[in-house]
């Protein structure tokens, strides 16, 4: 193969250009480091109704129906997730109740190892429903994460099951 052209700042600081790179030339060799994977992953749906106590954080723990646990991660007994590698987790849940009624406030929390760090709220609102969505670094070997609620409508509620409540997650590329 001949040269056709030689730029004299590649030679000095060690770069290539892109363009000078035919795309058959590139191997996973040349590219590592380049990419990941956002795995492990998990994604549960939610079965059955959970009886949420007035003024109190209840465990959701009727995310039993597997979709997709790319690395065993995820206890269906338990609804908890606790990945096997360490890093930066985006997490997310939808929790909701029916039938109707009203609660001050209805939120939808995030724990990690039973400690809260992300939450939704609702006020003053019928048939409550939300999604919360946060990120944490989970250590890959005892970290866990789960789902609560919270709600204070002065008397215990039902946080009601079914595929449109779900619970779930995925490794970051970091």
């Amino acid at each position: 193969m001949a040269i056709d052209k030689i730029i004299s700042a590649s030679i000095t600081d060690g770069t290539i250009a892109t363009a000078d790179i035919a795309n058959g030339a590139v191997t996973s060799v040349k590219t590592t480091g380049v990419g990941g994977a956002n795995t492990p992953a998990f994604l549960a749906s939610s079965t059955g109704e959970v009886t949420v106590a007035n003024n109190s954080n209840t465990l959701i723990n009727n995310y039993s129906v597997e979709i997709l646990d790319t690395a065993n991660c995820y206890n269906t007994s338990n609804s908890r997730f606790t990945p096997n590698v360490a890093g930066y987790y985006q997490i997310f849940a939808i929790v909701g109740s029916y039938p109707s009624y009203t609660a001050n406030n209805f939120n939808t929390i995030l724990a990690k190892n039973g400690v809260t760090y992300a939450y939704t709220s609702s006020y003053s609102t019928q048939y409550p429903q939300q999604e919360t969505v946060g990120m944490t670094y989970l250590n890959g070997s005892s970290d866990y994460v789960e789902v609560y609620c919270y709600q204070d409508s002065g008397s215990s509620r039902q946080v009601d099951g079914g595929t449109h409540r779900i619970f779930g997650g995925f490794k970051l590329i970091t």
